[in-house]
């Protein structure tokens, strides 16, 4: 860890990346937020890790998680080199957003949503001839395109393709022929029309 690079290392130390991975169980995030609350070589660490965590919004959150044996086999490491019992990890299954329909045709999953960053990364499903509605951009829009065709104001895209908007800009006319599912990551200001 980062506080332990530096010589002084606090034994709660290894739940700092956890937790600012946001991926502490909720049962012992509340105790640990209160140790950060007192520990300053945590609280250092968290600062210095939170920047890199921060740009994980554009990932989708299944790229973040580690093959199934890793957990088994960094127990079996610890207990060997502690001489500790081995204990296998329980394995838990992320919760996984569900899609809202939110229009007729269009659906969205939200992956990451950064109200301090005035940032959403999300899915977006078209149907076949969906058309989402004319909006003006409040910041940067970002768009990959996964699968099918979308046309954006009279451009036509592709699977692979990518399309940013600044801020300011307005699409008015966003429709698939095909239907299609991207990955959208947008202001949570947009105005629709």
């Amino acid at each position: 860890m980062i506080a332990s690079l530096k010589g002084a290392r606090c034994e709660q130390s290894e739940l700092v990346a956890i937790y600012t991975l946001r991926a502490l169980p909720s049962s012992e995030a509340a105790a640990f937020e209160t140790h950060l609350a007192a520990c300053s070589l945590c609280q250092e660490e968290h600062k210095q890790l939170r920047p890199i965590v921060d740009c994980f919004i554009d990932l989708p959150t299944d790229d973040m998680q580690p093959p199934n044996s890793v957990p088994e086999l960094l127990a079996r490491r610890i207990t060997s080199e502690t001489g500790r019992e081995f204990v296998l990890p329980t394995t838990r299954t992320p919760a996984q957003p569900d899609w809202e329909a939110v229009s007729p045709g269009i659906s969205c999953k939200v992956l990451a949503t950064d109200a301090e960053r005035d940032r959403v990364s999300m899915l977006v499903r078209l149907a076949p001839g969906a058309s989402y509605p004319a909006h003006t951009h409040a910041g940067v829009e970002e768009l990959f395109l996964l699968d099918g065709e979308l046309w954006i104001n009279g451009r036509k895209l592709v699977p692979g393709d990518y399309n940013r908007a600044e801020p300011g800009s307005r699409d008015e006319s966003v429709w698939s022929e095909t239907g299609c599912t991207c990955v959208l990551i947008a202001s949570l200001r947009d105005a629709m029309q």
